[in-house]
Parts: structure tokens; sequence; C-alpha cells
């Protein structure tokens, strides 16, 4: 008798250890996305940093860094793009996630997938992007697409001021991968 109460007893406390244990689990659906979106984000921009002296300058000034690491694009005469990204605040902590989003019609014809960094280098840049219901990109503070010829005109005045755009890692049959146009919209993954 005293070994079936024993048995029941053990039962129990295994059903309360796993219902505890699934409550206080740290991940979930809803997180697990977040968690794959920090983590590509992260890499992609540890990767920009790496490969592009520019980037590096830029960050050392930038209030945030918005990094979208995979954006696909499609088209056949109407085209779209897609991705998500994440908001790192100048430590690196995740400050919010957000979609990108751009449709275009004309004579295109292909898919292709590349990633882009958006560094804000003030503070009024940044607000927009969180007062705005989606930040089409080219509107609202002054946005510079950084080429190679960009370290030339850089100087501590223009580190200052407006949001600049690295596109990299384009792969695809598409020509040019732009972002000119793109709605940027709050999400929470």
């Amino acid at each position: 008798m005293q070994i079936r109460k024993f048995g029941m007893t053990c039962s129990i406390l295994a059903i309360f250890v796993t219902l505890a244990a699934c409550q206080s689990a740290p991940t979930s659906y809803k997180s697990s996305k977040a968690y794959a979106i920090d983590r590509e984000a992260k890499a992609s921009l540890n990767k920009l940093l790496q490969s592009n002296k520019d980037a590096r300058n830029l960050k050392k000034n930038a209030v945030a860094i918005l990094v979208f690491p995979k954006i696909y694009k499609a088209g056949f005469i109407v085209g779209a793009q897609y991705g998500k990204g994440a908001l790192f605040n100048p430590k690196g902590r995740t400050i919010g996630y957000y979609n990108s989003f751009a449709a275009s019609y004309g004579f295109q014809a292909g898919a292709q997938g590349f990633g882009y960094a958006v560094f804000f280098m003030d503070h009024n840049s940044l607000s927009y992007l969180d007062k705005s219901a989606g930040w089409e990109l080219g509107v609202g503070p002054s946005l510079v697409i950084v080429d190679k010829g960009f370290g030339k005109n850089m100087t501590s005045t223009t580190l200052r001021k407006g949001v600049y755009a690295f596109v990299f890692d384009q792969k695809g049959i598409m020509a040019g991968a732009g972002i000119q146009g793109t709605k940027v919209t709050r999400i929470n993954p």
C-alpha cells in the first residue's frame, strides 16, 4: 500500500513539475520568431561591419541600426519584395521588429534576395520611424544609399544627421536591389 502511495505521489509530482516547466519555458511560438529575426539580423550586421569600413565608421555615431537580413524580391511585370528585420540600439540590444514591403510594376522579370541595414544618425530620424504608421524610405528623414564612393565624402558633420542605408548580399537574376519607396512598419513577432 505504501509503495502505491509513493508511486502516486511521484506521478503527481512529475505532472506538476512538467506543467511548471511548460509555463516557464523561455520560448514560445511568438518569441521563437523574434529569436530567429534577431539571430539573422545580428549575423548580417556583423558580416557587414567586418567587410565594410564605411559601415563601421557610421556605427560609431549611430543612435540605432535597423537590419533586414533577407529581403525576397520577385516579379513579372508586377513585382513585390518583403522581409523582416530588427532595430538595435548602440549597445546591440533589440528595441523593435519591423517588416519591409515594396510593390512595383513595369518591365521586370526574375527573382532575387538581398539584405539592407539602415543607420539612424540622430534621434529625430529615429523618432520619425516610431511616429509614422509605416515609414516609406525616401520620404521623411534624408536617406543616403551608401555606395563605393561614399567614404571619400564622409566628414564628421555628414555622420551626425540623417539616415544611411547599405544594401548587401545581393543574389538572383533581377537587376538592382532598390529600397527607395519601401514601406517599413513595426511588427510584433
